[in-house]
């Protein structure tokens, strides 16, 4: 037998209060449980439409006093694997519109629906996480494998640049290049990370970088260039990677009622770009010694014995960290939000509330335990006032929202 209790408006007409509850007796058979809450502005029409929407056909018996009655209750739905991007798991019990639209947006199925509910960490978010020891045998517990795995797996360093200022004025991608000013943010961008990379001294000491990559479009791939030009070190060049292009990641909230032309849209770039963030996102593979069951033999490992020599050999020359790779991504202002949001597992349909503005950096570190930081979202102190745009508008006067 369950219990209930159902919050009603509390309206100033009594004539409306007088039909919501009769409306809600009939519904539920009973008057227990009715609990009047404040608010005005809440439609009594809609607010019982969001509660019958809501209600699943799956019956549960209810009581009140000794009269026993049914009534029907929400059940959590099965989720298609294959259903709009976010996978199984968790589905939003939100009401359906009666024309599909999550609240009268967009399509119910363009919505993102994370495995875990919000706010729990979902540490299988790569499909990276240790298996759950097992052997009754094994010598190492659960929490003596995770602080191996700490302290002897590598972190990853994400730092998402978008372009320099380009010229907005033409509809052919080869046409859109950079502005002169987009090409000093460049120039200007490429030198500070040259610094993180080569380091200062001992205490900021140099970044171990793998590589750039970038995206396929003109302003994306002259920025990338005019970087590595100028970060006075070697790294290697990847092949521009179309999955970065810019797009429309997914809805944002808040938002107006999509257009059919959106949702289409939504359709053709929301793939692509969660295929980017799954290919560049995730932690690095654990050394063996991390997931060993055998009890850990100290030692000053063979790895700094070899650093160690080779410090001595090149004198001077400071030595990144062995612990820590990074890789830099120069991309665009919607699918660096939308990354930011699913690397904190945020909900996506929150991108647009974010801002990056041109060559700003937003950094991320990936702990080899599974969770995630962002360690700097747009930031662009390394670039004077009079080099601060966002896209074309320049400075911080100006009103169009991010």
């Amino acid at each position: 037998m369950a219990s209930f209790t159902v919050y009603l408006a509390q309206l100033s007409r009594p004539s409306h209060k007088t039909a919501l509850a009769a409306t809600a007796t009939a519904l539920l058979g009973t008057t227990a449980g009715l609990c009047y809450v404040k608010n005005e502005r809440e439609d009594p029409s809609e607010l019982m439409l969001r509660r019958q929407s809501s209600l699943n056909v799956t019956k549960c018996e209810s009581t009140a006093g000794n009269a026993a009655t049914k009534m029907d209750r929400v059940k959590p739905k099965s989720s298609d694997p294959t259903d709009y991007a976010g996978g199984s798991g968790h589905l939003n019990t939100v009401s359906n519109d009666e024309d599909g639209l999550y609240q009268g947006l967009f399509p119910h199925r363009q919505l993102w629906k994370p495995r875990l509910e919000y706010p729990l960490w979902d540490y299988e978010w790569d499909g990276r996480q240790p298996s759950p020891l097992v052997d009754s045998n094994s010598n190492v517990t659960e929490s003596q494998r995770e602080r191996r795995i700490r302290k002897e797996g590598v972190t990853r360093h994400v730092i998402l640049i978008r372009h320099g200022q380009y010229d907005e004025t033409h509809q052919d991608d080869e046409k859109r290049i950079l502005t002169p000013l987009g090409r000093k943010q460049a120039e200007v961008t490429g030198k500070r990370l040259g610094e993180y990379i080569r380091g200062v001294n001992k205490e900021f000491g140099p970044c171990n970088v793998k590589v750039v990559r970038v995206s396929n479009l003109s302003r994306a791939k002259e920025t990338a260039k005019i970087i590595h030009d100028n970060l006075g070190v070697e790294i290697e060049m990847a092949e521009p990677d179309p999955l970065l292009n810019e797009g429309r990641p997914c809805h944002h909230i808040p938002g107006g009622k999509a257009r059919q032309s959106i949702i289409e849209r939504t359709d053709e770039h929301h793939p692509r770009i969660e295929q980017a963030f799954r290919n560049y996102f995730y932690r690095a593979d654990l050394p063996s010694s991390a997931t060993d069951t055998a009890v850990a033999t100290p030692s000053g490992s063979e790895e700094t014995n070899t650093l160690a020599t080779s410090s001595s050999e090149t004198s001077s020359a400071l030595a990144p960290h062995p612990k820590h790779e990074f890789e830099i991504i120069v991309c665009h202002a919607n699918v660096i939000r939308y990354m930011f949001c699913r690397a904190l597992q945020l909900p996506p349909e929150a991108w647009l509330r974010l801002c990056v503005f041109n060559c700003s950096l937003t950094y991320f570190t990936i702990r080899p335990t599974g969770t995630v930081s962002c360690r700097m979202l747009g930031d662009i102190g390394h670039l004077p006032y009079e080099l601060s745009t966002f896209s074309m508008h320049t400075g911080f006067n100006w009103l169009r929202a991010c």
